[in-house]
Order: C-alpha cells, then structure tokens, then sequence
C-alpha cells in the first residue's frame, strides 16, 4: 500500500509523500496497489489517466497525471510524512486573539529596546518573531487589531522623542501622540498582507519546500512591503524605526552592504519566518504516523536546515569593498549654541558658538571645516555681515566652510548647506525631505481647523529642495544629507551615484536633548557609513557627534551638550556597493513582488474552491 502522486487533488485528505528522486510531491489518497508491482516500477507516464482503488474500496479516477509515476523507493519517509492540506484549509491561529495582543505589544516593545539607547540588538529578532506569531492564522480585521497593539508598543516609547519638540507648551504632547498614532494606523491596516501570506500560500502548495522556503520568503517581503509604505506615504512618509536600522552595531551589518537596508530587514524577517515554520513543521511530523523514528528524526531536523544555513551567512558575510582614494583632513565643530526651536536667543548666538568652538581650528591644517545644521541663524546670502564674518572665519581656518541655515530664494525659504570660503559661498544644498509638521505644514487649512494655536506657532516653512547632494572639494567629493535626510534612501543612493567619497551629515538634535532621538539617528549615520563604504561625519549642533569609519567604526565622538571640536584624517572611497546598486531593484522586488504574489495566489485559491 504506496501512496502515489496525482496532479488535480480532490477536495479530500490528502498525504504529501517523498518520491524516489527525494522530491516532495502530492497525491490523493493512499493507494492499494498490487503486490505484484515492485519499489520504482513506472505505472503511469506524464499526462497518463490513472485508475487507483482506495482503503474506502473507492475507484478514483485521475487524469493528466504528473509523471512518470513510481513506487516511492525511501517507503520510510512516504509513510512518515504529515497530511497536507486541501483546497479549503485555513490557517489556525497559533494562539488566541486576547493572547495575540500581548504576544505582538510584547514584539513591540522588544523591538524599540533593540534601538538605541538601549539598542540590544538580538531583541529585533526576538520581536519579529512574536509579531508572526501573533499573525499567523487571523482574520484581516484581527491582523488590524494585532497590528495596532504591535505598532503602538513600538511607535509610542520610540517617537516619544517629539513631545519635546514645543518645549514647556501645554500642548507639548501633541506631536508625539499624532506621530505615533498616524504610524500604528498605518501599520495596522498592511498588517493583513501578512495574514494573507500565510493563509494563501498553503493552499497552492504545502509542501515541505513551499512551507520551510517559500512562505519566509513570501512573509518577508509582506514586512517589507508594509515598510517601505511607512518610509514613503503619507507626506514622503517616516522612515524611522526600519528593522534594518536596528543592527548597525550587530555582527549582520555588513549584509547592508550587500542587499542595503531593506534587504537586511528582508532577511531578517525569512530568518525569523523560517525558524517558526521549521516548529510547525517539526510539531507536523511528530503528529504523523511514522513507525520509522530515524526518519522522523530526519524529516524534523531537516526544517532547521535552511535557517541555520541563512544565519551562518548572515553572520559571516564580509563588508563589500570599495576602492581606497586617498584621505582629508576634517575639522567638525560641535557649537552647542541655543539652536532649539524653544530656545530664548539673541541675534547670531548660534553662530558665535559656532565661532567659539572653532577657534582651535586657527592653528590647524584641515581640509574642510564642517558645522550642524542651523549652525548659522541668519540668513548668510542676504546679510551682508553674517557673510563677511563667515569669509573671515574661513580665510582664518585656512580651509571652507561647510555650514548650513534657512535661506530665501524669491517667495521661498530652503534648510540650504553652503560650502564657504573666503570669497563666498561657491556650492550649495537644499535639504530634499522638510520635516512634516516640524518644517513645514501639509495641508495646513486642514490642521489650522483642527489645532490652529499649533499650527501658527510655524511661520516659516521650508520648501524641498532639487539640487544633487554632493559638493566638490576640489580635493574630494562630499555627498550631503541634512538631519531627517539621512532617513532616506534616495538621498544617500543619489550621492553615491553622484560621485560622493565621503558623507558629511548636519544635524540639529538641540530639540530633543536628553531623548533617545540623537542615538537613533546615529546608528542610522553608521548603517550608511557600513552600507555604503564611505567614512561619514556625522555632526550635531548639541550632540552627540561621531565621526564614522567605512565599516562603522567610531572614529571621534563629542558628548552631549558639550562645545567641542574633532579633528580626523578620514579616509575616502571610491565605487559602489552592491548594496547601493542593488537596494533599489531590492525594494522593488519587494513591494511589487510581494502584491503580485498575494494577488496570484488569491486568484488561485478562488479556482481550486470553485
């Protein structure tokens, strides 16, 4: 008695069985077939019809057979395997709804303690893990109410960060809560295309291939999916908090420079994806009639294969070269002036501690002398004496200027970085994504009706700029990204193709001193740093400020709230990662892939239940 493989399955049990090539196949229902036919004896060639009785003493007939079709010759495994699935079956959820909740706040939370400042890294993993867990077998509004628990346990202790935004204001906390509430909802709404992996997927195929490779990867790029939608929408989207971006100090960075950021977080998620179905699987063969225990050895361990596998080499995957070319010489300055937005100042105090501190500078030999963001409060293209200061300061350093501060061109006003030098300003930067909310208002008739005492509290509003990102030295190209630009990836995938050697990133964290918020954005400064192989100085107005290696290595660092200064010879590069070249067609792939993939599977699913 030989179960054998049939390639239209009725809606009735059926038995996935191993043929004698090793490959995991489908067949109805276990056979009686005659004695007389021996182990590897062809019975049916391809497209064959195909008579089988059986154990109910039933005569099935089945055409267009997937051939040729044998006796399984390893019996052991063909008898041990577990019961596949029918057209109808439905994924059953792995724990209860009410236990789903706390499993994913669990995920949540876990997943913000794997960030600075806490940044335990292998706590993303760990989060991953309990989200899936408590997705896996749900209805699409269940996955939107696990997906809220989930998002909010991340977002709320994340972004926490922007209550200190409007300082002592009554209505501090207003930013924060709208920030972390819009990012839940929208991670709540695309937590079904999670669901959907793994309740359709099964039903085309639930093989040991299609569940221990297929659906990791299936389930993965649905994470990544939903992603890469929270980094681009609404209003260019909030790319904070990217799985990826957890590991930058974590022995897998240097995958990024391989696959970029999202293809870290991709694989991230199958690791993750890949070890829950190797339990399942293992938890199916131990239900399995078997009386062969080597084999149900075998058939159990064998789930663990894949993942161990894709966490070796995770592990031990070098950086991607990039071609040494050369070295500068970088003063950065850390002015640590009263630059907060709720900050009580007179006229250019930010700009006289950046002054102070650069002093130092007047006796060293340095290539580029590089300032924060909003390292200079006014306006150097139209006051005339700010300019002249700014000339004499870097005929004083013997070197340019890399400074930044809002400036007007017509009607509109750019967050624009200036390289300076004793003649003028000869390049300059507009930064490419504003802050939503913070640099400028979207839809402001609209939140003007809804809080109209926050909304005028921003006069100013910045307008996005154009420009290419990078700025020629002369003895180096330095590609830009101005504080919230160093979040997105057609930013620093610009400025690589542009010809960037090096990254210099202003920001001004003077916001939120004493948050979590400078941290987060420094280990995104390391992820590019690893990611692209270029050295990165990464400076703030109040700190901390780093000065990076090509493999993310801390070179120099200044506190918090301190004035300060690093000078380093920092290495330049030349050449692009494969991750920096591939990131793009990556994302795609998962994004579109992903929605192709439900959509194929869902139409398949609708034929074989009709």
């Amino acid at each position: 008695m030989t179960p054998w493989v049939a390639a239209r399955p009725p809606p009735v049990i059926a038995l996935d069985v191993l043929d004698d090539a090793g490959l995991r196949l489908r067949c109805d229902r276990p056979a009686l077939w005659s004695p007389t036919v021996s182990a590897n004896t062809t019975v049916a060639a391809p497209g064959a019809v195909l008579r089988y009785l059986t154990h109910e003493g039933e005569e099935i007939l089945v055409d267009n057979v997937i051939g040729p079709v044998r006796l399984a010759a390893n019996k052991a495994a063909a008898r041990f395997a577990p019961p596949a699935r029918d057209s109808t079956y439905a994924e059953r959820p792995l724990v209860p709804v009410w236990a789903a909740l706390g499993v994913a706040m669990a995920g949540g939370f876990a997943l913000d303690a794997a960030f600075p400042s806490l940044g335990w890294w292998p706590l993303a993993f760990v989060a991953v893990t309990l989200a899936l867990v408590s997705l896996v077998g749900r209805s699409l509004w269940g996955s939107v109410l696990v997906g809220v628990a989930f998002g909010a346990a991340f977002y709320f202790p994340h972004v926490s960060w922007a209550s200190q935004f409007l300082g002592d204001d009554p209505l501090g906390w207003v930013p924060w809560v709208a920030l972390a509430t819009a990012e839940t909802l929208v991670l709540a709404v695309l937590s079904p295309l999670i669901t959907l992996a793994y309740r359709w997927l099964p039903r085309w195929r639930d093989t040991a291939s299609a569940r221990l490779a297929v659906l990791p990867a299936l389930v993965a790029g649905a994470w990544m999916a939903r992603e890469l939608v929270l980094g681009s929408w609404p209003y260019s989207g909030f790319p904070w908090g990217r799985l990826g971006m957890s590991q930058s100090e974590s022995p897998i960075a240097p995958v990024a420079s391989w696959l970029g950021v999202s293809g870290l977080g991709f694989l991230m998620v199958a690791l993750c994806a890949g070890a829950v179905e190797a339990v399942r699987w293992a938890a199916r063969v131990k239900q399995a009639r078997a009386d062969d225990a080597r084999a149900r050895s075998v058939a159990r361990w064998s789930g663990a294969l894949p993942v161990g596998l894709l966490a070796v080499v995770m592990t031990v995957v070098p950086q991607f070269p990039t071609a040494d070319a050369g070295t500068i010489r970088v003063g950065a300055v850390q002015g640590n002036g009263p630059a907060a937005y709720a900050d009580q100042r007179a006229p250019q105090d930010v700009l006289r501690s950046q002054l102070a501190a650069s002093t130092p500078l007047e006796s060293e030999r340095v290539d580029v002398v590089v300032w924060p963001e909003g390292g200079v409060d006014s306006d150097p293209a139209a006051d005339q004496a700010t300019a002249r200061m700014l000339s004499a300061a870097a005929d004083s350093y013997g070197a340019p200027i890399l400074l930044n501060a809002a400036s007007e061109v017509g009607d509109l006003v750019y967050n624009t970085s200036f390289l300076w030098t004793e003649d003028g300003p000869v390049a300059t930067h507009a930064k490419r994504h504003p802050v939503p909310f913070g640099e400028y208002i979207p839809d402001r008739w609209l939140y003007g009706a809804i809080v109209p005492g926050l909304v005028d509290l921003l006069v100013r509003e910045y307008t996005p700029g154009a420009d290419s990102p990078v700025v020629d030295l002369g003895r180096a190209s330095v590609g830009l990204a101005i504080c919230f630009d160093v979040a997105f990836d057609d930013v620093i995938q610009e400025g690589v193709h542009d010809g960037a050697q090096v990254f210099m990133f202003q920001t001004n964290n003077a916001d939120f001193r004493g948050t979590d918020e400078n941290l987060q954005q420094l280990a995104i400064a390391r992820m590019r740093a690893i990611e692209t192989g270029r050295s990165v100085v990464n400076l703030s107005t109040t700190g901390t400020s780093q000065v990076f290696a090509p493999d993310g290595s801390t070179l120099q660092a200044l506190p918090f709230d301190e004035a300060g200064l690093m000078v380093a010879e920092i290495e330049l590069r030349d050449g692009l990662t494969a991750g920096t070249a591939l990131g793009p067609w990556i994302q795609g792939l998962a994004l579109w892939g992903t929605l192709a993939s439900l959509a194929a599977l869902a139409i398949a699913a609708r034929r074989r239940l009709s």
